[in-house]
């Protein structure tokens, strides 16, 4: 007799046979071998769909540079943890875990994006006017307007302009790209008037909004936030375990405290030009044969 289970689940995300793995309806191994990418199979597992090229080429962008942040709250967490010696997803674990209000990506910014917008076509308003309407609502409450400001680059995230450039060159900009730039249009004149400085749009301003505009619901873009700086904060810990001292204080030693980020020094490679993709392959080969590489591999 057939035994049903304890309790049945059901999932549209994948299965898997002896023969095959199955993504939303595409085998996984048919989409490596068309050289599909990891961006574009982001795409398959949140929207069911597979991107143009230039959506898949925007997604790789942004993953690109939301990969690190240096010694940020997540980097300190998943060296701090590491350096008790737990496993190593214990401290990948306790980096993401950082990931709040303050810090990484969050979905707060999408909600208020996607809210504004659905206010604007049901009041009958142009974007343009919305984003002067949500500045001033913010601003007379007392709230930060999400996506501004970052407090360490003091001239503007130097990532976050350059994501809207992007986002503009390949055309994949439309209704969440028109609101942030009026949100940054209106919020400076609100500050110029106040005689206040000039306030840029930060990652999260820059990034959310691109990934609103090729699908990503907000809490799909905060797991993809979560991903990119977890492989970063994974190579802090794994630094940390390969170069540094596990905690191990002891009464000869000055007392210190983990998370004083002057005590964490970078003595990795020097700056160093990007190649073109022109100029990539004989840079790579002779990166490859000059062995220099194996000094910081993890």
């Amino acid at each position: 007799m057939d035994r049903k289970p304890l309790l049945e689940r059901k999932t549209a995300i994948s299965y898997r046979t002896e023969e095959k793995t199955v993504l939303r309806g595409y085998n996984l191994s048919d989409l490596a071998e068309e050289g599909y990418t990891f961006c574009d199979a982001l795409f398959v597992l949140y929207q069911e769909r597979l991107p143009t090229e230039n959506e898949e080429k925007m997604l790789e962008y942004e993953t690109a540079e939301f990969l690190e942040h240096s010694m940020s709250p997540s980097a300190a967490g998943a060296v701090a943890v590491i350096s008790g010696r737990p496993s190593l997803p214990a401290a990948i674990a306790a980096a993401v875990m950082t990931f709040g209000s303050a810090h990484g990506p969050g979905a707060a910014h999408g909600y208020m994006m996607h809210r504004y917008i659905e206010r604007a076509r049901e009041e009958g308003v142009s974007l343009e006017e919305m984003g002067k309407i949500l500045v001033d609502e913010y601003l007379d409450a007392g709230l930060p307007v999400m996506g501004l400001g970052q407090p360490q680059h003091t001239d503007g995230d130097p990532r976050a302009e350059p994501t809207h450039i992007k986002h503009e060159e390949l055309g994949v900009g439309g209704v969440y790209l028109e609101l942030q730039r009026s949100v940054e249009k209106h919020f400076n004149e609100r500050r110029e008037k106040e005689g206040k400085s000039y306030v840029a749009v930060n990652m999260i301003g820059a990034g959310n909004t691109a990934l609103a505009e090729l699908g990503f619901s907000p809490n799909a873009a905060w797991c993809i936030g979560c991903v990119c700086r977890g492989f970063s904060c994974a190579a802090h810990a794994l630094y940390t375990m390969k170069k540094g001292r596990a905690w191990a204080a002891s009464k000869r030693e000055p007392m210190i405290q983990m998370l004083d980020l002057s005590m964490i020094k970078y003595v990795g490679p020097e700056d160093r030009p990007v190649p073109s993709q022109e100029e990539r392959q004989e840079y790579a080969r002779k990166q490859k044969e000059e062995g220099e590489y194996k000094k910081w591999a993890l």
